[in-house]
Formats: C-alpha cells, structure tokens, sequence
C-alpha cells in the first residue's frame, strides 16, 4: 500500500515539474512575443516546486536512493556499515519531525486563517502548505518503517544493504 502512495507522489512531482516547465515556457514566449504574461506565475511556480522537491522524498527514501558519502564506510565490515544504514535513518527520523510539527501548524493556520497570496488570481497558500506536510509525513513513515525492517534484518543475522559489490560509485553520476 505504501508503495503505491509512493509511486502516485512520485508521479505527482513529475506531474509539477512538466507543470513547471509549461508554465515558465510560456511566460516566456508570452513576455517575448505580446508583452504580457501569465497572472501570478512566481507564486505558482513557488508552490509547483514544493511539489516537485518534497513529494518524491519518499520514494527516494524507499529506493534508498538518497545522497551518500561512501568514502569511509565502504572501508568498514559490512555490519557496521548496516548500523550505519541505521543511525542515518534515525537522524533521518530526527530530522524531519520538526518540520512535521512546524509544517502541520503552518497548514492549519493558512487552511484557518484563510491567507492568499497577494495577486491578480489570489491563489490560496493551503495546497502548498499541505503538499509539504503530506509529503515530509510520508517520507518519515518510510523511514520508520525501513529503521525497523532494518533492525530486525539485522537482529535475524542479514545483510541490509545489497552486495555492495555490484554497487558502482560512479553509477550516480
């Protein structure tokens, strides 16, 4: 079930970015060719890329696909390097539970108060405020999830990551 909330947010942020995409092409060629313009594109582009950054996070996680430094830890025993997988996604957890919490009483307030932005269309600021409650949520649900999947796999004597020697650390680039 996760994975399928994962997929749809994912799919989703590449929804925003071809959204982006139109959206700032067209202004152009508006601003180029008649001198006009699409109303209160900063702003749509604004809460477009909460989307396109924050949705996708966690996919990203469950992929484990996020930016790494392997540079000391491909040297430890492959245990450590497992506890390793561990404490990051701890910190991880840590990390996002604040803007969580700050996230969750920004969108109630702007869902309370009723705030807009400032323009010609008077775009409410809700969607955006919840996009990136919703997505930070769903990337620390993961990350709970993985954080006990892992200790367990760990406890039960397997490895958590892959065969690290498939694994190309240039593969990224």
């Amino acid at each position: 079930m996760l994975t399928r909330i994962e997929s749809f947010l994912l799919n989703l942020a590449a929804l925003a970015i071809i959204g982006l995409g139109l959206l700032i092409t067209t202004s152009v060629v508006l601003r180029a060719t008649l001198n006009s313009g699409i109303p209160d594109t900063i702003n749509m582009v604004g809460e477009l890329m909460v989307a396109a950054i924050v949705l996708p996070l966690a996919a990203t996680a469950a992929a484990r696909a996020n930016i790494v430094v392997e540079v000391i830890s491909e040297r430890l025993s492959p245990a450590t390097q497992d506890r390793l997988v561990v404490l990051g996604s701890l910190a991880g957890l840590f990390a996002l539970a604040p803007l969580i919490w700050a996230g969750w009483n920004e969108a109630v307030h702007t869902i309370e108060s009723g705030s807009y932005f400032f323009g010609q269309l008077s775009l409410p600021k809700w969607p955006g405020r919840v996009i990136f409650l919703f997505g930070v949520s769903f990337c620390w649900l993961r990350l709970a999830i993985q954080v006990w999947s892992d200790i367990r796999t760990i406890r039960a004597g397997g490895r958590v990551l892959v065969d690290p020697s498939k694994h190309s650390p240039h593969e990224e680039v």
